[in-house]
C-alpha cells in the first residue's frame, strides 16, 4: 500500500522558523536496505529496530550520543546542556532550546509549530497510555511521581487525561522540563537518547491517530529529514527537512577521527539531500545490490560472509580494490528463541513444563547454528545481557551445552513419551503434543526452520510452522498467538538494564513477549531498578540471569558479530554499535565515480 504524506510548504521566507536554509544538496542520495519491513512510525508505538532508524532521522529526543567520541558520550541535541539533577538523584531539571519547529502540516492548521517542554512530556505519558499498548512502557513504568494514579483511572475508565496534574511530569514554563522521580533511574540519561523518547506533537498524534491511537502513517517530527515518500514492506524516501535548525558536524582530538573531522568538522547538517530505503528482504539481492553500486553501504547478510570476507575476516581483494572499507564488531544484541509461557503446550513453571522447554534447549546445536547461519560471526549467548553494555557479566556462563541425549532422558523422566508407536511423543497427560512455531519466509528463515525442525524431530516431537512476514509475526506474539519464535534484541544505549526488563511480569504482552512472570525475578528486578552500575547490581542481574536459565521462558542463542561494507563514496561513516544508521552525519562525494564489485 503506498502511503500519501501531506506537506505544507512555508509560504514566504517569513514563515521560516530561525535557523533554515540547511546545506542538503538535493542531488546526494544515500541508498540503503533494509532486511526486514518496517511497521510504521510513532515513537512510542513502533517496537522494531528497522522503524526505529527511520523514526530516529525524523523525531528528536532531549540527548544523543557524540557521533565520534569513544567511549560513548552523551551530550545535549534539543536540550540546552545536560540534566541538572538533584543530590538524592529524584529530582531533575531539563531545558529545551528554543526555536526549533516541527516541520510543517495540516494538523497545525498553518501556524509554525515550536517544540516546547509540552511535547516531551506529553510524549513520555503516551508510553505510559494503557491503551497505547506501549512496547517501551519499561522506559518510564514506575519512575514519575503521581504516575500510577493517572495510569491506574485510565486502565478503569478507559481513557488516560493527558491534562490531569502529575507531580512527576511538570511542563513549570514553555522550555522547562521538572521530573520527580519515585526512586533514582541511572538508565533514564540513556532512555533518554532513545527515539522512544523523542517528541511528537499532541495535534498530529490527535489528528491521524488510530483507534489504539497509534498514528504510524503520518510522521511529523523536528529532526534532519521528513517522510517523503512510503510504499509498504518496498520503499521508504526521506527528503532533508528545510527547516531543520543549525546543527553542525562535531569536532574530535581523536587521531582516529583525523580523516573525518577534516572533511566534515562545521559542515552544517544534514548534508544528503535524500535517503532511499529498499526493503530486500533475501540476502543474494542484497548483497547484488551492493556490488553493483546500487547500495552505498549494507551489513554483509550472515549467510554470505563467505562471499565478502576471507578467512582470516579481512575483505576479499575486489572489494579492497575498489576502495571498500570493513567495519566490524560484536553488537550490543542477543538472539534467543522464546516460550510462550502462558501457552497451556510449553508455558507453565511446573517441573514437567520447564523440563520441556529446557529439554528443547539442550537438543538445540547452538554451535551448529553459528556455523551454518552465521557463518562463524557469532558467539554462544551466555545471558540475557550481550557484550559492550553496562551489567553484561563476562563471568556468567548461562549457555545450554548441547546434549541429546540428556534432552531426550529428561522428556522420558517427566512422561514425555510416544504411547501410540507414530514416532512422536505425547503428551504426559496422553494428549497430542504439536509445537507451533513462528517463521519468517526467506531463504534465512527457511535455514532457521530446517535447523528447528532438524532439533525436534530429533527429539521425537511433532512441530508446525507458521510462515508469515516479520511485522506480522511481531504482531502475533505480542497478542500471544505464538508458542515460539526466534528473536532479537538490540540496544541503542550503552545501558544494559533494559534487556532484563524484558522478562519483567508487569511488562507481559508489551516488551515481554513471553509473558514470563515469576515474582523471584520480579521481584530482583525491583531491587535493581534504584542501583548504579555496581558489583552489588551486577550480583542482582546474575541472580535473574540464573533465573532465566532455570525457567527456560528463553532459550538462548547467539550475541552476533556484524560487518558492514562501505563504499568510498560515502563521507563521515564511522563504526557505532549502538546507531547502525546516523544520517544526518553523511555525506556523498559526488566526484568519486560509483564503480560495481567486479566478479
Amino acid at each position: 500500500m503506498r502511503v500519501a504524506v501531506a506537506v505544507v510548504l512555508a509560504v514566504g521566507a517569513a514563515l521560516m522558523p530561525p535557523g533554515a536554509g540547511a546545506q542538503a544538496d538535493p542531488s546526494k542520495v544515500l541508498r540503503v536496505a533494509f532486511p526486514v519491513a518496517e511497521t510504521g512510525f510513532d515513537p512510542q508505538a513502533s517496537n522494531d529496530i528497522y522503524s526505529a532508524y527511520v523514526e530516529r532521522a525524523i523525531f528528536d529526543p532531549l540527548y544523543t550520543y557524540d557521533i565520534l567520541a569513544r567511549p560513548y558520550r552523551i551530550v545535549p541535541n534539543t536540550a540546552v546542556a545536560l540534566p541538572e539533577i538533584s543530590p538524592d538523584g529524584l529530582q531533575w531539571t531539563i531545558r529545551v532550546k528554543p526555536g526549533i519547529y516541527f516541520y510543517d502540516d495540516p494538523a497545525f492548521k498553518g501556524s509554525k509549530r515550536e517544540l516546547t517542554a509540552a511535547d516531551y512530556i506529553y510524549s513520555w505519558k503516551r508510553t505510559l497510555d494503557p491503551k497505547i499498548r506501549s512496547f517501551w512502557l519499561q522506559t518510564f513504568d514506575g519512575l514519575f511521581e503521581g504516575a500510577s494514579t493517572v495510569t491506574a483511572k485510565a486502565s478503569v475508565i478507559g481513557k488516560f487525561d493527558y491534562d490531569a496534574p502529575m507531580a512527576g511530569l511538570q511542563a513549570v514554563d514553555r522550555y522547562t522540563i521538572k521530573i520527580r522521580l519515585v526512586h533514582p533511574a541511572y538508565d533514564l540519561l540513556p532512555n533518554l537518547t532513545t527515539v522512544q523518547s523523542a517528541a511528537v506533537a499532541r495535534e498530529v498524534i490527535e489528528t491521524y491517530g488510530d483507534n489504539s491511537g497509534w498514528a504510524m502513517q503520518n510522521p511529523v517530527g523536528t529532526g534532519p529529514f521528513r517522510l517523503k515518500e512510503w510504499r509498504r514492506a518496498q520503499k521508504i524516501v526521506l527528503e532533508a527537512n528545510p527547516g531543520f535548525r543549525e546543527v553542525l558536524y562535531p569536532g574530535s582530538d581523536d587521531p582516529a577521527d583525523r580523516a573525518i573531522v577534516a572533511k566534515m568538522k562545521g559542515k552544517r547538517l544534514p548534508l544528503l539531500g535524500r535517503i532511499d530505503i529498499s526493503i530486500v528482504e533475501e540476502s543474494n539481492p542484497r548483497l547484488l545490490s551492493f556490488e553493483k553500486g546500487d547500495l552505498d553501504y549494507i551489513q554483509v547478510p550472515p549467510d554470505l560472509v563467505p562471499n565478502v570476507l576471507t578467512p582470516e575476516n579481512t575483505l576479499q581483494p575486489r572489494f579492497a580494490k575498489v576502495g571498500v572499507s570493513l567495519a566490524r564488531g560484536i553488537q550490543p544484541a542477543v538472539s534467543y528463541t522464546f516460550f510462550n509461557m502462558e501457552d497451556p503446550v510449553v508455558g507453565g513453571y511446573t517441573k514437567d513444563k520447564v523440563a520441556l522447554r529446557r529439554a528443547i534447549g539442550m537438543a538445540f546445536n547452538v554451535d551448529e547454528e553459528i556455523k551454518v547461519l552465521w557463518k562463524g560471526q557469532a558467539v554462544p549467548a551466555t545471558g540475557p545481557i550481550p557484550p559492550h553494555v553496562t551489567g553484561h557479566d563476562p563471568k556468567l556462563n548461562g549457555h545450554v551445552s548441547y546434549d541429546l541425549p540428556g534432552a531426550k532422558a529428561l522428556l522420558d523422566k517427566f512422561g514425555y513419551v510416544d504411547r501410540d508407536g507414530d514416532g512422536f511423543r505425547e503428551l504426559p497427560d496422553g494428549k497430542p503434543l504439536v509445537l507451533d512455531m513462528g517463521s519468517v519466509p526467506d531463504a534465512r528463515g527457511r535455514q532457521y526452520q530446517e535447523l528447528w525442525q532438524k532439533t525436534l524431530t530429533s527429539l521425537g516431537l511433532r512441530a508446525e510452522f507458521r510462515n508469515q512476514k516479520w511485522p506480522d509475526l511481531l504482531k502475533m506474539a505480542r497478542a500471544g498467538q505464538l508458542q515460539m519464535w526466534y528473536l532479537g534484541n538490540i540496544n541503542t544505549t550503552t545501558d544494559g538494564y533494559g534487556f532484563l526488563g524484558l522478562l519483567y511480569g508487569k511488562h507481559a504482552g508489551l516488551s515481554n513477549i513471553a509473558r514470563f512472570k515469576l515474582p523471584a525475578y520480579d521481584k530482583l528486578y525491583d531491587q535493581s531498578r534504584d542501583m548504579p552500575d555496581t558489583p552489588e547490581r551486577t550480583r542482582l542481574f546474575r541472580e535473574m540471569s540464573a533465573l532465566v536459565t532455570a525457567y527456560a521462558p528463553w532459550n538462548l542463542e547467539v550475541y552476533r558479530y556484524e560487518n558492514i561494507v562501505v563504499y568510498p563514496w560515502v563521507i563521515g561513516y564511522k563504526y557505532n554499535a549502538f546507531s547502525a544508521h546516523p544520517w544526518m552525519y553523511y555525506d556523498i562525494d559526488t566526484k568519486i565515480p560509483r564503480k560495481a564489485i567486479q566478479p
